[in-house]
Protein backbone atom coordinates (compact mmCIF):
# COMPACT_ATOMS: atom_id res chain seq x y z
CA UNK A 1 0.00 0.00 0.00
CA UNK A 2 1.19 3.14 -0.67
CA UNK A 3 0.98 7.01 0.89
CA UNK A 4 -1.36 8.14 -1.50
CA UNK A 5 -3.67 4.87 -0.39
CA UNK A 6 -2.92 4.92 3.15
CA UNK A 7 -3.80 8.93 3.24
CA UNK A 8 -7.04 8.45 1.37
CA UNK A 9 -8.21 5.70 4.15
CA UNK A 10 -7.19 7.76 7.14
CA UNK A 11 -8.57 10.47 5.64
CA UNK A 12 -12.11 8.76 4.85
CA UNK A 13 -12.04 6.79 8.03
CA UNK A 14 -11.70 10.75 10.32
CA UNK A 15 -14.56 12.11 7.93
CA UNK A 16 -16.85 8.57 8.59
CA UNK A 17 -16.48 8.47 12.24
CA UNK A 18 -16.72 12.34 12.61
CA UNK A 19 -20.52 11.62 10.90
CA UNK A 20 -20.07 13.96 7.67
CA UNK A 21 -21.96 13.34 4.62
CA UNK A 22 -20.38 10.40 3.22
CA UNK A 23 -20.10 11.82 -0.07
CA UNK A 24 -18.05 14.95 1.39
CA UNK A 25 -15.62 12.34 2.74
CA UNK A 26 -14.86 10.89 -0.73
CA UNK A 27 -14.11 14.09 -2.67
CA UNK A 28 -11.93 15.19 0.43
CA UNK A 29 -10.07 11.70 0.63
CA UNK A 30 -9.81 11.73 -3.21
CA UNK A 31 -8.50 15.00 -3.47
CA UNK A 32 -5.80 14.41 -0.69
CA UNK A 33 -4.59 11.27 -2.96
CA UNK A 34 -4.24 13.06 -6.49
CA UNK A 35 -2.81 16.06 -4.66
CA UNK A 36 0.02 13.73 -2.91
CA UNK A 37 0.52 11.66 -6.65
CA UNK A 38 0.45 15.61 -8.16
CA UNK A 39 -2.51 14.33 -10.53
CA UNK A 40 -4.20 16.84 -13.10
CA UNK A 41 -7.40 17.46 -11.44
CA UNK A 42 -9.03 18.77 -15.12
CA UNK A 43 -8.36 15.00 -16.13
CA UNK A 44 -10.22 13.78 -13.37
CA UNK A 45 -13.10 15.93 -14.07
CA UNK A 46 -13.53 14.85 -17.50
CA UNK A 47 -13.49 11.83 -17.12
CA UNK A 48 -15.70 11.69 -14.33
CA UNK A 49 -17.87 14.08 -16.69
CA UNK A 50 -17.69 11.59 -19.93
CA UNK A 51 -17.95 8.42 -18.15
CA UNK A 52 -20.92 9.01 -15.98
CA UNK A 53 -22.63 12.74 -16.40
CA UNK A 54 -22.40 12.28 -20.17
CA UNK A 55 -24.57 8.91 -19.86
CA UNK A 56 -28.49 9.31 -21.67
CA UNK A 57 -29.60 6.46 -19.11
CA UNK A 58 -28.94 8.38 -15.90
CA UNK A 59 -31.71 11.02 -16.52
CA UNK A 60 -34.09 8.53 -15.98
CA UNK A 61 -33.33 8.63 -12.08
CA UNK A 62 -34.36 12.22 -11.46
CA UNK A 63 -37.58 10.71 -13.33
CA UNK A 64 -38.30 8.05 -11.33
CA UNK A 65 -37.63 10.49 -8.21
CA UNK A 66 -40.02 12.75 -9.62
CA UNK A 67 -42.75 10.17 -10.07
CA UNK A 68 -41.90 8.30 -6.34
CA UNK A 69 -42.48 12.24 -4.57
CA UNK A 70 -45.85 12.46 -7.02
CA UNK A 71 -46.82 9.18 -5.60
CA UNK A 72 -46.00 10.08 -2.32
CA UNK A 73 -47.64 13.27 -1.95
CA UNK A 74 -51.24 11.88 -1.68
CA UNK A 75 -54.29 9.44 -2.39
CA UNK A 76 -51.86 6.93 -4.02
CA UNK A 77 -50.92 5.09 -1.02
CA UNK A 78 -54.05 5.27 0.59
CA UNK A 79 -55.15 3.15 -2.65
CA UNK A 80 -52.37 1.07 -2.70
CA UNK A 81 -52.68 -0.20 1.15
CA UNK A 82 -56.85 -0.61 0.41
CA UNK A 83 -56.21 -2.33 -2.35
CA UNK A 84 -53.51 -4.47 -0.91
CA UNK A 85 -56.07 -5.11 2.16
CA UNK A 86 -58.47 -6.79 -0.47
CA UNK A 87 -56.24 -9.04 -1.39
CA UNK A 88 -55.13 -10.11 1.92
CA UNK A 89 -57.94 -10.00 4.18
CA UNK A 90 -59.49 -12.92 6.09
CA UNK A 91 -56.07 -14.74 7.31
CA UNK A 92 -54.44 -14.38 10.19
CA UNK A 93 -51.81 -11.74 10.36
CA UNK A 94 -53.02 -10.63 7.68
CA UNK A 95 -52.29 -6.80 7.96
CA UNK A 96 -48.36 -8.14 7.57
CA UNK A 97 -49.54 -9.81 3.97
CA UNK A 98 -50.97 -5.73 3.09
CA UNK A 99 -47.43 -4.41 4.37
CA UNK A 100 -46.05 -6.86 2.28
CA UNK A 101 -48.06 -7.33 -0.75
CA UNK A 102 -48.31 -3.02 -0.50
CA UNK A 103 -44.26 -2.20 -0.82
CA UNK A 104 -44.00 -5.00 -3.95
CA UNK A 105 -47.35 -2.81 -5.66
CA UNK A 106 -45.91 0.79 -4.31
CA UNK A 107 -42.38 -0.77 -5.87
CA UNK A 108 -43.57 -1.01 -9.08
CA UNK A 109 -44.20 2.99 -9.01
CA UNK A 110 -41.02 4.06 -7.17
CA UNK A 111 -38.04 2.31 -7.44
CA UNK A 112 -36.80 3.27 -4.54
CA UNK A 113 -36.58 1.53 -0.71
CA UNK A 114 -36.97 4.97 0.97
CA UNK A 115 -39.75 5.95 -1.60
CA UNK A 116 -41.96 2.86 -0.02
CA UNK A 117 -41.33 3.43 3.37
CA UNK A 118 -41.48 6.72 3.52
CA UNK A 119 -45.14 6.69 1.68
CA UNK A 120 -46.15 3.25 3.35
CA UNK A 121 -44.11 3.03 6.35
CA UNK A 122 -45.92 5.23 9.21
CA UNK A 123 -49.62 3.96 7.63
CA UNK A 124 -48.73 0.69 7.73
CA UNK A 125 -47.11 0.47 11.20
CA UNK A 126 -49.84 2.68 12.34
CA UNK A 127 -52.51 -0.10 11.32
CA UNK A 128 -50.99 -3.03 12.88
CA UNK A 129 -49.69 -1.54 16.15
CA UNK A 130 -53.65 -0.36 16.29
CA UNK A 131 -54.79 -4.13 15.55
CA UNK A 132 -52.21 -5.47 17.74
CA UNK A 133 -49.36 -5.92 16.50
CA UNK A 134 -45.87 -5.82 18.04
CA UNK A 135 -44.56 -2.37 17.38
CA UNK A 136 -41.02 -3.83 16.76
CA UNK A 137 -42.84 -6.76 14.33
CA UNK A 138 -44.40 -3.44 13.08
CA UNK A 139 -41.66 -1.71 12.08
CA UNK A 140 -39.33 -4.76 11.08
CA UNK A 141 -41.55 -6.16 8.51
CA UNK A 142 -42.28 -2.47 7.39
CA UNK A 143 -38.37 -2.21 6.82
CA UNK A 144 -38.14 -5.76 5.36
CA UNK A 145 -40.71 -4.79 2.57
CA UNK A 146 -39.15 -1.90 1.31
CA UNK A 147 -36.39 -3.58 0.37
CA UNK A 148 -38.20 -4.77 -2.63
CA UNK A 149 -38.08 -1.59 -3.50
CA UNK A 150 -34.71 -1.14 -5.33
CA UNK A 151 -35.37 -5.17 -6.81
CA UNK A 152 -38.57 -4.90 -8.48
CA UNK A 153 -38.81 -2.75 -11.59
CA UNK A 154 -38.42 0.16 -12.43
CA UNK A 155 -35.18 0.11 -10.08
CA UNK A 156 -33.18 3.55 -9.65
CA UNK A 157 -30.04 1.21 -8.65
CA UNK A 158 -30.68 -0.95 -11.44
CA UNK A 159 -30.93 2.32 -13.61
CA UNK A 160 -27.33 3.08 -11.98
CA UNK A 161 -26.07 -0.66 -12.65
CA UNK A 162 -27.18 -0.47 -16.03
CA UNK A 163 -25.44 3.01 -16.66
CA UNK A 164 -21.79 1.80 -15.13
CA UNK A 165 -21.94 -1.80 -16.80
CA UNK A 166 -23.23 -1.10 -20.18
CA UNK A 167 -25.78 -3.68 -19.24
CA UNK A 168 -29.25 -3.46 -20.80
CA UNK A 169 -31.79 -1.78 -18.75
CA UNK A 170 -35.05 -4.43 -19.60
CA UNK A 171 -32.90 -7.17 -19.14
CA UNK A 172 -32.46 -6.14 -15.80
CA UNK A 173 -35.64 -4.77 -14.82
CA UNK A 174 -37.13 -8.62 -16.31
CA UNK A 175 -34.20 -9.77 -14.28
CA UNK A 176 -35.69 -8.19 -10.96
CA UNK A 177 -38.93 -9.75 -11.06
CA UNK A 178 -38.11 -12.98 -9.86
CA UNK A 179 -35.89 -12.59 -6.68
CA UNK A 180 -38.69 -9.67 -5.88
CA UNK A 181 -41.34 -12.00 -5.94
CA UNK A 182 -39.12 -14.49 -4.13
CA UNK A 183 -38.59 -12.20 -1.35
CA UNK A 184 -42.12 -11.43 -1.41
CA UNK A 185 -43.26 -15.06 -0.78
CA UNK A 186 -40.28 -15.69 1.88
CA UNK A 187 -41.67 -12.74 3.89
CA UNK A 188 -45.26 -13.64 3.59
CA UNK A 189 -44.65 -16.84 4.58
CA UNK A 190 -42.64 -15.41 7.58
CA UNK A 191 -45.40 -13.49 8.69
CA UNK A 192 -47.62 -16.40 8.54
CA UNK A 193 -45.49 -18.57 10.87
CA UNK A 194 -44.63 -15.56 12.94
CA UNK A 195 -48.27 -14.61 13.35
CA UNK A 196 -49.57 -17.41 14.57
CA UNK A 197 -46.81 -18.64 16.80
CA UNK A 198 -47.59 -15.17 18.58
CA UNK A 199 -51.46 -15.56 17.96
CA UNK A 200 -51.78 -12.40 16.00
CA UNK A 201 -55.31 -11.29 14.72
CA UNK A 202 -57.05 -12.11 11.65
CA UNK A 203 -59.07 -9.43 9.92
CA UNK A 204 -62.44 -9.34 8.40
CA UNK A 205 -62.51 -10.21 4.44
CA UNK A 206 -63.10 -7.46 2.80
CA UNK A 207 -66.86 -7.53 1.05
CA UNK A 208 -66.28 -8.24 -2.96
CA UNK A 209 -68.08 -4.64 -3.62
CA UNK A 210 -65.91 -2.88 -1.45
CA UNK A 211 -62.93 -4.60 -2.73
CA UNK A 212 -64.24 -3.88 -6.26
CA UNK A 213 -64.42 -0.22 -5.12
CA UNK A 214 -60.83 -0.28 -4.24
CA UNK A 215 -59.69 -1.90 -7.12
CA UNK A 216 -61.32 0.72 -9.57
CA UNK A 217 -59.78 3.11 -7.00
CA UNK A 218 -56.54 2.06 -7.87
CA UNK A 219 -56.30 1.09 -11.02
CA UNK A 220 -54.85 4.53 -12.43
CA UNK A 221 -52.07 4.07 -9.84
CA UNK A 222 -51.80 0.65 -10.78
CA UNK A 223 -51.19 1.38 -14.69
CA UNK A 224 -48.22 3.59 -13.88
CA UNK A 225 -45.55 0.40 -13.97
CA UNK A 226 -47.46 -1.24 -16.65
CA UNK A 227 -46.80 1.68 -18.37
CA UNK A 228 -43.05 1.82 -17.54
CA UNK A 229 -42.15 -1.50 -17.97
CA UNK A 230 -44.63 -2.07 -21.61
CA UNK A 231 -42.86 0.58 -23.02
CA UNK A 232 -39.46 -0.28 -22.53
CA UNK A 233 -40.11 -4.28 -23.28
CA UNK A 234 -42.18 -3.47 -26.39
CA UNK A 235 -38.91 -1.34 -27.46
CA UNK A 236 -41.77 1.92 -28.11
CA UNK A 237 -39.22 3.53 -25.41
CA UNK A 238 -36.19 3.98 -23.99
CA UNK A 239 -35.83 3.71 -20.34
CA UNK A 240 -35.60 7.24 -20.02
CA UNK A 241 -38.31 8.15 -22.18
CA UNK A 242 -40.40 5.58 -19.88
CA UNK A 243 -39.88 7.82 -16.99
CA UNK A 244 -40.63 11.00 -18.67
CA UNK A 245 -43.87 9.65 -19.76
CA UNK A 246 -44.65 8.20 -16.33
CA UNK A 247 -43.81 11.48 -14.70
CA UNK A 248 -46.50 13.05 -17.06
CA UNK A 249 -49.12 10.29 -16.16
CA UNK A 250 -48.85 10.72 -12.58
CA UNK A 251 -49.38 14.28 -13.11
CA UNK A 252 -52.19 13.44 -14.60
CA UNK A 253 -53.49 11.30 -12.42
CA UNK A 254 -52.58 13.45 -9.37
CA UNK A 255 -54.85 16.41 -10.99
CA UNK A 256 -57.04 15.00 -13.06
CA UNK A 257 -58.51 11.72 -11.57
CA UNK A 258 -57.79 11.63 -7.85
CA UNK A 259 -57.95 15.46 -7.47
CA UNK A 260 -55.15 15.49 -4.98
CA UNK A 261 -52.42 17.53 -6.04
CA UNK A 262 -52.38 21.88 -6.41
CA UNK A 263 -49.60 23.99 -8.76
CA UNK A 264 -48.25 25.01 -4.98
CA UNK A 265 -47.73 20.78 -4.29
CA UNK A 266 -46.42 20.00 -7.66
CA UNK A 267 -43.84 22.82 -7.41
CA UNK A 268 -42.71 21.68 -3.84
CA UNK A 269 -42.77 18.20 -5.42
CA UNK A 270 -40.21 19.63 -7.73
CA UNK A 271 -37.97 21.12 -5.35
CA UNK A 272 -37.98 18.11 -3.53
CA UNK A 273 -37.01 16.13 -6.55
CA UNK A 274 -34.13 18.95 -7.51
CA UNK A 275 -32.75 18.17 -3.85
CA UNK A 276 -32.93 14.49 -4.07
CA UNK A 277 -31.56 14.03 -7.56
CA UNK A 278 -28.83 16.48 -6.64
CA UNK A 279 -27.81 14.34 -3.93
CA UNK A 280 -27.63 11.83 -6.01
CA UNK A 281 -25.50 13.54 -8.59
CA UNK A 282 -23.11 14.90 -5.94
CA UNK A 283 -22.61 11.35 -4.53
CA UNK A 284 -22.23 9.52 -8.38
CA UNK A 285 -19.75 12.47 -8.46
CA UNK A 286 -17.99 11.90 -5.26
CA UNK A 287 -17.72 7.75 -5.76
CA UNK A 288 -16.69 8.14 -9.07
CA UNK A 289 -13.89 9.56 -8.00
CA UNK A 290 -13.11 7.10 -5.72
CA UNK A 291 -13.55 4.19 -8.17
CA UNK A 292 -10.94 6.02 -10.40
CA UNK A 293 -8.68 5.81 -7.61
CA UNK A 294 -9.66 1.90 -7.44
CA UNK A 295 -9.20 1.18 -10.97
CA UNK A 296 -5.91 2.92 -11.15
CA UNK A 297 -4.35 1.24 -7.86
CA UNK A 298 -6.18 -2.23 -9.15
CA UNK A 299 -7.82 -2.74 -5.68
CA UNK A 300 -10.62 -4.47 -7.21
CA UNK A 301 -8.84 -6.87 -9.01
CA UNK A 302 -6.50 -7.39 -5.67
CA UNK A 303 -9.73 -8.50 -3.64
CA UNK A 304 -11.21 -10.40 -6.60
CA UNK A 305 -7.56 -12.33 -6.93
CA UNK A 306 -7.97 -12.81 -2.79
CA UNK A 307 -11.49 -14.11 -3.37
CA UNK A 308 -10.41 -16.66 -5.96
CA UNK A 309 -7.59 -18.01 -4.29
CA UNK A 310 -9.53 -18.96 -1.51
CA UNK A 311 -12.48 -21.00 -3.76
CA UNK A 312 -12.79 -21.37 -7.90
CA UNK A 313 -16.39 -22.45 -6.80
CA UNK A 314 -18.66 -19.40 -8.61
CA UNK A 315 -21.39 -20.03 -5.70
CA UNK A 316 -18.74 -19.26 -3.16
CA UNK A 317 -17.62 -16.83 -4.98
CA UNK A 318 -21.00 -14.87 -5.63
CA UNK A 319 -21.39 -15.58 -1.41
CA UNK A 320 -18.60 -14.10 -0.31
CA UNK A 321 -19.00 -10.83 -2.69
CA UNK A 322 -22.26 -10.85 -1.18
CA UNK A 323 -21.31 -11.01 2.48
CA UNK A 324 -18.32 -8.49 1.62
CA UNK A 325 -21.36 -6.26 0.35
CA UNK A 326 -23.76 -6.66 3.50
CA UNK A 327 -21.02 -5.65 5.57
CA UNK A 328 -20.45 -2.59 3.15
CA UNK A 329 -24.18 -2.00 3.21
CA UNK A 330 -23.52 -0.93 6.88
CA UNK A 331 -21.62 1.72 6.07
CA UNK A 332 -22.06 3.11 2.84
CA UNK A 333 -25.25 3.67 0.28
CA UNK A 334 -25.73 1.59 -2.45
CA UNK A 335 -24.92 3.90 -4.96
CA UNK A 336 -21.45 4.62 -3.65
CA UNK A 337 -20.74 0.66 -3.62
CA UNK A 338 -21.74 0.27 -7.12
CA UNK A 339 -19.83 2.97 -8.38
CA UNK A 340 -16.62 1.72 -6.94
CA UNK A 341 -17.45 -2.03 -7.50
CA UNK A 342 -18.76 -2.01 -10.39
Amino acid sequence: MNLAVAVTMIIFVLIFLLRMPISIGMIAAGGAYFFINGTDMGSVANHVMNTYYSNYVIIAVPLFIFTANVMNSGKVTEMVFKFASGLSGGRRGALGHVNVLASLIFSGMTGSAIADASGLGKMEIDAMRKAGYDGGFSCAITAASATIGPIFPPSIPLVMYAMLSGASVGALFLGGMVPAFLICIALMIYVTIISKIRNYPSEEPIPFKQFLRFTLEAIPALLTPVILLSGIYTGIMTPTEAGAVAAIYVILVAFFIYKQMSLKDLLNIVKDTVKDSGSVSLMIGAASVISYIVAREQIAASLGELVLSMTSNPYIFLLVVNVIILILGMFIDTSTIQLVFV
